[in-house]
């Protein structure tokens, strides 16, 4: 009897070894992980994006994993559509009607913020004792919101009317600009932090070939909206849009990375080039939109899975990464509400937009991988390259903290600020 037993349970060993190595296995566990524990937080009046992250951090390598670490690096394209498809939407909102009704005050609050969110983090973490130059680099990353978080939880809410339309645009602005300005301040210390085969970078050559990237990327975007635009204007199949649709959005992902463009950026101006050139566009962000909750589900699960408990156990990283998380929040929502006071908004834009911009995410990851991938930190001293890897530890701590707190927080100031009924 007992052998018999014995027998199956080693049968049952192999095959869960097995199957557990198929990719097809990971992406089921991803989401039926992700949909349990999203279920949980919604029944506890959280997001359900929140039990997604958790999901991921209970499936990843702090915890113990059921998916091996290479596997869910090979899921990472899964990430890249995500976001493809959340920028698509972003821009989407970019139409010249609400651009006059919106644009200009946007632009001041979206400007406003990330300078003062720049000032304080700067400013607080060389005054903590921080190294001057890294603390620009946070300074510069702190700047950046997670689209992917408020996309997610606008569309869970059904969210609609002017507030959302700032909401929208603010976030757009914000990730464009704390792109750019992460280049240029990366750009301008670069000859300070490192040398490369003994010659200094030059400043000049950096900022040139950051603000050039960024130019391509918009025009690759403007290119891919009217190739779809073109494609898709005298079609009426929902299914054949969708392949459309899908097809351009993968093709500018994988065009983005030989071309060293932002495929954000790129997709963001995908969309914004679509709704201009016709309002019957915006079907393409309906129909794309009935894709994304499998998406946004393993999207976040995965997210969840990069975030490492292991730095809790690090007292400089606690002490840094709750300032920087504090002071983050104190620039965001101080640089929103100095913004809408100067272009004399409404009084709930005024309250809560600034609660919005809390998620961090996507585009700080993606701005500290380009750090590490730098051949500015190749060859320098091993105490630079120490302060890259503390910087890099509060980043991922910031995006622990913020993707916890930041989407109910966010949730909360929605309803409020956009005068919803839970």
């Amino acid at each position: 009897m007992w052998q018999i037993l014995d027998k199956i349970l080693f049968l049952f060993q192999n095959i869960l070894l097995s199957v557990s190595q198929h990719i097809l296995f990971a992406i089921g566990i991803l989401l039926i992980s992700g949909y349990l524990l999203g279920k949980l937080a919604e029944k506890l009046k959280l997001p359900v994006i929140t039990g997604y992250i958790v999901a991921g951090i209970l499936l990843g390598e702090s915890i113990g994993s059921v998916i091996e670490l290479e596997m869910v690096k090979s899921l990472r394209p899964i990430t890249e559509v995500a976001l493809g498809l959340i920028a698509l939407a972003i821009g989407g909102e970019f139409s010249r009607a609400k651009l006059k009704i919106i644009g200009k005050e946007v632009l001041i609050i979206a400007i406003l913020q990330i300078l003062i969110t720049f000032v304080l983090v700067s400013l607080v973490m060389i005054l903590l004792g921080f190294n001057f130059e890294f603390s620009l680099l946070l300074a510069a990353i702190a700047t950046a919101t997670a689209p992917a978080a408020t996309v997610a939880v606008v569309q869970n809410l059904r969210a609609r009317g002017k507030f959302i339309d700032y909401l929208y645009g603010l976030v757009a602005l914000d990730d464009a600009g704390s792109v750019i300005l992460f280049a240029v301040i990366f750009a301008f210390i670069g000859t300070m932090i490192a040398k490369v085969n003994g010659s200094s970078i030059a400043g000049g050559i950096l900022i040139a070939n950051a603000l050039w990237e960024i130019i391509l990327s918009l025009l690759v975007g403007v290119l891919g909206g009217y190739i779809l635009h073109k494609a898709t204007r005298k079609r009426q199949n929902k299914s054949e849009i969708m392949i459309i649709s899908l097809g351009i959005v993968f093709l500018t992902i994988g065009i983005a990375h030989p071309l060293h463009i932002s495929p954000l950026l790129t997709n963001i101006m995908i969309g914004a080039t679509l709704v201009n050139l016709s309002p019957k566009n915006q079907r393409i962000s309906r129909i794309l939109g009935t894709l994304t909750p499998p998406i946004y589900a393993a999207f976040f699960t995965i997210a969840g899975t990069e975030l490492q408990l292991g730095i809790f156990a690090k007292p400089e990283i606690l002490f840094f990464g709750i300032a920087f998380v504090i002071v983050r929040m104190i620039g965001k929502y101080s640089g929103v509400y100095l913004g809408a006071i100067s272009c004399k908004s409404d009084s709930n834009v005024k309250n809560y937009l600034g609660i919005c911009m809390f998620p961090q995410a996507g585009i700080a990851i993606g701005l500290v991988l380009m750090i590490q991938a730098s051949p500015i930190l190749a060859n320098a001293s091993s105490q630079i390259q120490n302060l890259a890897t503390n910087m890099i530890n509060i980043i991922i701590f910031s995006v622990f903290v913020n993707e916890l707190i930041g989407p109910p927080l966010t949730k909360w100031a929605i309803i409020k600020g956009a005068d919803l009924i839970e």
